[in-house]
């Protein structure tokens, strides 16, 4: 290989990340970013209320069956993508150039999207808590500049101080879950074990809205493969670490809504989370673990949403320095620190940007809940979806034109045919994600398409300034 083709593909090394993350500190930020007490204090009331049924249970199982086609050819792939980017390498291998660097754009803006519905919800839950316990009555925004500057802090820095502060908050939310879960099964729920929601009655007619919301529990699951350059041994660990996260999601949660079902008496949770969606979790977490237990899991639930945030300020770093490789960025964008090894740069644009859109939703006077976290949650899992759906399609076809006709293609049709199912199934419930208007959805929905053309066209105008993915001859036939 000559010299001028090992520039173009080795990338200097300050502009190379570093780590030495283990199985289980990626699956601790990918499991973080999926915040299981937020999705079980959030989504779960809604599953119920909004979908007149108690199949949360099921609706994660399916869920988690979609995920595990997705995690099976995306892992078989990972040893033909050997640097990090997640969607964009997968992508950019299996459909080309192209179609990789609009999909780093999206995914940018859909984990941007995400981290500020984030921002939005937990200045509302910080400032509530602080006023409950007897602080200053603050507004929401001024609880969120503080989250984000934690956040940036964090960020900036090397991966593994995120990871040891996302372990120990992960821990902390999972412990309280876990205690709550085994109380109500050892005293039997409100009405003992009903099952109620394995049976057809259960399930409802809205099992739909179910497996809908489910989704949301695995938003950042791809993740493992963004950290690929910060992992040791990155393709033993990326290929467990994906398969643990995708299993842990998705029992932890099947079992634990399950709970929550159960301590509120089987098929009569429905009339309960309809009344009160908002502290059904905490209420039922009162109601088994006391009063202490109601307010440590008030305290995890900031914490849950706070590990949540970490987590996408870091992947919104990473799929910035990414695109700065890629020439759509400025380059500095693209340089690791040379002490932390951290996209410390990115991470600084990602903090002002959040900022100033988290200040100029302030000034706007807009409802924290309301019209920043279901619209901007709305983008989020709209341009998720369909980038879960495009890693499909190129592992298939990737493996197709490789290979042929194997399992592992197989495989990815499947995963194929379920994504568009729920792609389809997120497209006619946008209304009821961004909590709006069908205009306000067909809004945020296209946000996602737009990132995309933006990201096709400047791709066609600029060269990669380096690229750390080796080539074969027959995988360049995508380029």
């Amino acid at each position: 290989m000559s010299d001028l083709i090992r520039d173009q593909f080795d990338p200097p090394e300050n502009a190379r990340l570093h780590g030495n993350l283990g199985v289980a500190a990626i699956v601790l930020m990918v499991v973080a970013a999926a915040a299981p007490l937020t999705t079980l204090a959030g989504n779960v009331p809604l599953m119920i209320a909004l979908g007149q049924g108690v199949g949360a249970p099921v609706g994660f199982l399916v869920a988690g069956g979609v995920f595990g086609l997705f995690a099976a050819g995306f892992v078989a792939m990972t040893h033909y993508v050997n640097k990090a980017g997640a969607f964009y390498a997968y992508i950019e291998r299996g459909l080309g150039r192209r179609a990789g660097v609009a999909s780093a754009l999206v995914a940018y803006a859909a984990y941007m999207s995400t981290m500020l519905a984030v921002y939005g919800f937990i200045g509302a839950v910080l400032s509530t808590l602080v006023s409950d316990f007897g602080g200053p009555s603050l507004p929401w925004w001024v609880m969120s500049f503080v989250v984000m500057g934690a956040c940036g802090f964090l960020g900036y820095r090397h991966i593994e101080l995120s990871a040891k502060v996302l372990g120990v908050f992960l821990v902390s939310e999972i412990a309280v879950v876990v205690i709550l879960d085994a109380v109500i099964f050892v005293r039997g729920g409100t009405h003992g074990i009903t099952f109620d929601s394995f049976t057809p009655a259960g399930i409802g007619e809205g099992f739909g809205v179910a497996v809908l919301f489910s989704l949301f529990g695995f938003v950042g699951v791809e993740a493992t493969a963004i950290f690929r350059d910060e992992a040791k041994d990155p393709q033993r660990t990326i290929r467990r670490a994906t398969y643990w996260a995708v299993g842990i999601i998705a029992v932890f949660y099947a079992i634990s809504s399950w709970a929550l079902i159960e301590g509120n008496g089987g098929s009569d949770a429905v009339a309960i989370a309809t009344e009160d969606p908002d502290n059904f979790t905490v209420n039922t977490a009162g109601v088994f673990l006391g009063m202490v237990g109601k307010d440590i899991t008030q305290v995890l639930l900031v914490v849950s949403l706070f590990a949540a945030a970490l987590s996408f300020h870091n992947i919104s770093a990473r799929y910035k320095f990414v695109l700065a490789e890629q020439g759509i960025y400025p380059a500095s964008w693209g340089t690791a620190h040379e002490r932390h090894r951290a996209p410390s740069r990115a991470s600084l644009v990602v903090s002002a940007l959040s900022v100033v859109i988290i200040g100029l939703f302030a000034i706007l006077h807009l409802d924290p809940l309301l019209e920043i976290f279901g619209p901007m949650g709305g983008v989020g899992i709209t341009g998720l979806a369909a980038l879960w759906l495009l890693t499909a399609l190129a592992v298939t076809v990737f493996f197709a034109r490789k290979k042929g006709m194997t399992t592992t293609t197989v495989v990815g049709g499947l995963a194929v045919i379920a994504l568009s199912a729920s792609m389809i199934l997120i497209i006619v419930n946008l209304p009821v994600i961004v909590g709006g208007t069908v205009l306000l959805a067909v809004l945020m929905g296209l946000v996602p398409l737009v990132f995309f053309v933006v990201g096709f066209v400047m791709s066609t105008r600029v060269a990669p300034r380096h690229d750390a993915g080796s080539l074969d001859e027959s995988d360049s036939l995508a380029m």
